[in-house]
């Protein structure tokens, strides 16, 4: 029992730090997989929506300080219960989002690692069996160093997620897992390679024959049968190769500009995923900084979910000298984690990419 529950402690420990300190890095993004999980139609407690940032940043930090004082050995039975507690409730929101479908990517690690809710609720069912081990067999763990140093690690530990988080909310994660990282190119993104897996379905026909129903399964192919056509039900049996970027358009008037737009050797956009949420105190620089790229040769566009009606009086009311083009709000959100938040491309690759808060760090050649 004591080497099973050393085991569980040294893993169970460093993955609750590596997944944690994964969302840490970007709690904006861990915070909108909370919204999906509160909106209607999943959990239905719109009320929380409002709070989602707030409870990513105590999930994560908590999440990683359970890690730690587990390895440590610190205020064992609080941290046992809490690992339990915690992973109990983690496994109800996988097990429930793969049951019915709801939420597809968990978030347990962020961009990093995307787990089918399938392999989310495996991943949550193997840390519970392990965790009740740690539980069971807490007398097992023992402090690794004495009192004074274990609460100077947990507080050190505290104050650099403290500090860590709050440089990611006010800047961009450091560590960029999206597809729309610095030196990505866009368009290859949205590329499939011509050997890319192919999905396969399987195909239900159902037939009257002889006044009885007739189920032939097939992968494709219409069976020859002596009978009525009645329906086919499709099912998908293994999917097939999804580029990493697969939902992009700049839309404007129902057409979708991307193509040409991603060939400009010169384009700055400006991206605010939604309007009634954007911090429009920092518009007047936004406008002085387009300006500027204007002025030296390159062309702005806005990028929002927002409708027409709202674009438009942000231009008006910050004479903003460029154009807003719809695209999907996921997509935005995505894209960068900030509302508005700035991208400069060459011919679709993005070259520089920056929070509202650092917009002076834009250099326009």
């Amino acid at each position: 029992m004591r080497y099973l529950v050393a085991i569980s402690r040294i893993f169970v420990g460093i993955l609750f730090i590596i997944s944690g300190f994964i969302k840490l890095n970007d709690p904006v993004g861990f915070s909108f997989k909370l919204e999906e999980y509160f909106s209607q139609g999943v959990l239905d407690l719109p009320v929380f929506e409002p709070y989602a940032l707030a409870i990513s940043i105590f999930v994560v930090i908590f999440e990683v300080l359970l890690g730690v004082m587990l390895l440590v050995g610190f205020r064992v039975k609080f941290t046992v219960w809490s690992l339990l507690l915690m992973i109990v409730g983690f496994t109800f929101l996988t097990f429930y989002s793969a049951y019915y479908n709801k939420v597809t990517d968990c978030g347990c690690f962020g961009d990093a690692i995307k787990l089918t809710p399938w392999e989310s609720f495996t991943k949550d069912i193997i840390l519970l069996v392990l965790i009740v081990l740690l539980f069971i067999g807490q007398k097992y763990i023992t402090p690794l160093f004495d009192i004074k140093i274990r609460r100077i690690v947990i507080v050190f530990s505290v104050l650099v997620c403290i500090v860590y988080c709050n440089y990611v909310l006010n800047h961009l994660p450091v560590i960029d897992f999206r597809p729309y990282k610095i030196g990505a190119n866009i368009e290859e993104g949205m590329t499939v390679p011509e050997d890319a897996p192919k999905p396969i379905y399987d195909y239900a026909w159902r037939f009257k024959v002889n006044g009885e129903d007739k189920i032939i399964v097939t992968q494709g192919d219409y069976p020859q049968v002596d009978g009525e056509f009645v329906d086919v039900e499709t099912t998908e049996v293994q999917k097939g190769y999804e580029p990493p970027i697969h939902d992009f358009t700049i839309e404007q008037g129902g057409e979708d500009f991307s193509s040409g737009l991603l060939q400009e050797p010169k384009l700055v956009m400006v991206i605010a995923y939604d309007l009634r949420k954007t911090n429009e105190a920092i518009y007047p620089e936004v406008k002085s900084i387009t300006d500027k790229a204007l002025d030296t040769g390159y062309k702005v566009i806005g990028m929002s979910a927002s409708n027409e009606e709202q674009t438009q009086a942000l231009i008006d009311q910050y004479k903003l000298a460029f154009e807003f083009y719809f695209t999907d709000e996921t997509t935005l959100k995505t894209i960068v984690r900030s509302n508005p938040g700035v991208l400069v491309l060459h011919k679709g690759t993005i070259v520089q990419k920056v929070h509202y808060n650092d917009l002076n760090d834009l250099k326009f050649d």
